[in-house]
């Protein structure tokens, strides 16, 4: 019990102490360059109608993909102790042609050149 109140007391010091530092340390001289709003790279101050180029879309869309063929091949080394591990496999070969079949044809229709 007494070690509890112990490690209670010395997290909220330390956290009482990191906020005051937090607070006391930065330098608070704000200029033009940090007071203006920054979206995505484009001008604040100009018109919001401007065209959006959808290649933003697209690099987050293949990221999103390929980030989720990490999330489904990442219980694969745990598979190998599943009664039947072969049909892991089969499922795993087949997640991976798709995904590699899909980057190619993207790759050959020119969708992952930046420069039009």
């Amino acid at each position: 019990m007494n070690m509890i109140v112990t490690v209670i007391m010395i997290t909220s010091l330390l956290a009482a102490i990191l906020t005051v530092v937090s607070f006391w340390l930065p330098q608070m001289t704000p200029n033009a360059e940090k007071l203006s709003p920054y979206e995505c790279g484009f001008d604040p101050l100009g018109s919001a109608r401007l065209p959006f180029s959808l290649r933003f879309f697209l690099v987050a869309i293949l990221f999103l993909l390929f980030d989720l063929e990490i999330a489904l091949l990442l219980p694969l080394p745990w598979g190998i102790q599943l009664v039947c591990p072969f049909y892991t496999f089969i499922w795993m070969a087949v997640v991976l042609i798709l995904l590699t079949l899909g980057l190619v044809y993207e790759w050959v229709q020119g969708g992952l050149e930046w420069a039009e």
